[in-house]
């Protein structure tokens, strides 16, 4: 991408579009067209179209998203189908049309199925049922990276793809009720550290095993895929780590401080038993993580104390 090249990043005060943009920044692209949801309504087909019409970018991040933990995934389906249906269509045609030259489709790991073989390969997409409490992210995420991929077939755009796994990070969601583990279990035990509080009580077994990799190297890895890529598979993002709940608890709870007790709670879901990324094809590519967990956690709990108003 030239320096001065048009670039678009939708969801860009989200978690992944804000990293996306501080990358990008930093590496001294200044042409950035960014929107916030009030401004363009990205499920508004004719909104979008006259954006595209009137900014005509070059590059597009599609990072805009309607995304939330367990509890979100699972009360509210309808929504989380029918937004993320309507704003990567309505992206992925109008780059189309407006002749992009370039777009970046972010879906995430959701995609696969609950019992796929692990670590998960590209290849088992559609190999098996979905986890329930997250089909429907799951499957409009499906359906977007299709699209980019049918589009690349039948018009010869260059609509790549990629699933990254558990993020984390500045911007991420602490609400309790919609976010996703990590970030709810730094909120509970900072919380609980502020109260005085005994004990803190965690959703499910504490057994599932878990992938995270911090939002910094991620918009790394996107920023080096618009670059380098051009290939016609998707590409999977993630550390190639794991972690169970129950120790990912044990180390946030030291990172925040908190000397309470914890108890696990079996009678909530656990949700996917085991979801590790394979990440052999982007690591062949010439790309690896560089932010270690336990320092990724230290610089996120630093972070939340610093912005912990917006959550309250």
């Amino acid at each position: 991408m030239d320096k001065q090249a048009r670039i678009y990043v939708s969801g860009h005060t989200g978690l992944v579009g804000s990293a996306i943009v501080r990358k990008l920044e930093s590496d001294g692209y200044q042409n950035l067209s960014l929107r916030t949801s009030k401004e363009l309504d990205l499920r508004n087909q004719a909104a979008v179209a006259n954006f595209f019409e009137n900014e005509k970018p070059e590059y597009v991040f599609l990072a805009a998203a309607r995304v939330g933990g367990i509890v979100a995934n699972n009360s509210y389906p309808a929504e989380f189908i029918y937004d993320n249906l309507m704003i990567q269509t309505n992206v992925i045609h109008q780059s189309y049309l407006a002749g992009v030259k370039k777009l970046l489709f972010l879906g995430s790991t959701c995609i696969y199925p609950k019992l796929a073989p692990q670590p998960i390969k590209e290849e088992y997409l559609l190999s098996g049922p979905l986890e329930p409490t997250n089909e429907a992210y799951a499957l409009a995420k499906i359906a977007g990276l299709k699209m980019c991929e049918f589009y690349n077939r039948q018009y010869g755009t260059c609509f790549i793809a990629a699933m990254p796994t558990n993020l984390y990070g500045p911007n991420d969601n602490f609400d309790l009720e919609t976010s996703h583990v990590l970030p709810a279990l730094i909120r509970k035990f900072h919380e609980a550290k502020v109260s005085g509080a005994s004990s803190v009580t965690i959703w499910g077994t504490g057994s599932p095993l878990r992938e995270f990799v911090h939002v910094d190297d991620v918009a790394e890895a996107c920023l080096f895929l618009m670059r380098s890529y051009k290939g016609a598979e998707f590409v999977n993002i993630g550390s190639g780590e794991e972690v169970s709940i129950r120790d990912l608890a044990l180390l946030i709870r030291d990172v925040v401080g908190f000397t309470g007790e914890l108890f696990f709670d079996p009678t909530k879901p656990d949700g996917t038993p085991r979801k590790l990324s394979n990440v052999s094809r982007l690591h062949g590519l010439g790309w690896r993580h560089r932010f270690g967990l336990e320092a990724g956690l230290k610089m996120t709990y630093q972070w939340y104390l610093q912005n912990q108003e917006r959550f309250n």
